[in-house]
């Protein structure tokens, strides 16, 4: 599901100054992800709200996929001027050069966003909590309901997109005895990247079920 719908049957003005809210979030990261975007003008007047279904991806994914429709819509909409606003802060520190871009997948987003970005004018990227991005989150969530087949009040509260800082980390599950139990075959070793932040370790890609013991060797 897409939308691109303008609030008014007037074109949004070339060369104005547009700011957009963007989200993107997964529920289970992978798990059933979209985007929501909303687009105003100079004036605060809401001029495009898009939004995505995008099947099983990621949060981050979801993140960098709203992104893009946002720089897709300026292009389209000969825009000169565009501030984004995210509350991914992972993906506002590379759109920024502040942080590598390590993963495989988002590399190609990354880049396209980058090339997209260069054809405006003046481009601007913004992190901001999720409190000051919820119309963007409520389209995010809508359209993964929609793309599940759910009603809004069936919805989950999809995880957040993770914020980064280096330095980076792999985390390494391993099985943890139980009392009075003989030991269990032990599990496939795992090696997934991440970063601390606050004393929290943050995953980059994928989930672990809550119990499971890590070990965590520093890069």
């Amino acid at each position: 599901m897409t939308g691109n719908l303008f609030e008014s049957p007037d074109s949004p003005a070339a060369g104005e100054q547009f700011t957009a809210h963007c989200d993107g979030g997964s529920r289970g990261n992978p798990g059933p992800a979209g985007y929501g975007a909303v687009v105003e003008d100079a004036s605060g007047r809401t001029v495009a709200r898009l939004s995505e279904f995008l099947g099983i991806q990621t949060n981050n994914y979801a993140e960098y996929s709203g992104l893009l429709a946002v720089l897709k819509w300026a292009n389209q909409n000969g825009a000169r001027h565009l501030c984004v606003i995210s509350d991914s802060e992972l993906m506002v520190k590379q759109m920024q050069g502040k942080y590598k871009v390590a993963s495989p997948v988002l590399r190609p987003l990354y880049e396209e966003a980058r090339k997209m970005a260069r054809r405006i004018e003046e481009f601007e990227i913004r992190h901001t909590l999720r409190g000051g991005n919820k119309e963007a989150d409520a389209l995010a969530n809508e359209a993964m309901d929609k793309g599940m087949g759910k009603k809004p009040s069936e919805s989950a509260k999809p995880q957040g997109s993770e914020s980064a800082a280096r330095p980076y980390g792999r985390l390494v599950p391993s099985a943890a005895p139980r009392a009075n139990q003989p030991p269990a075959a032990k599990p496939a070793r795992q090696i997934l990247d991440g970063y601390v932040k606050g004393g929290v370790v943050h995953l980059l890609e994928g989930e672990l079920p809550d119990g499971v013991f890590v070990k965590i060797i520093r890069e």
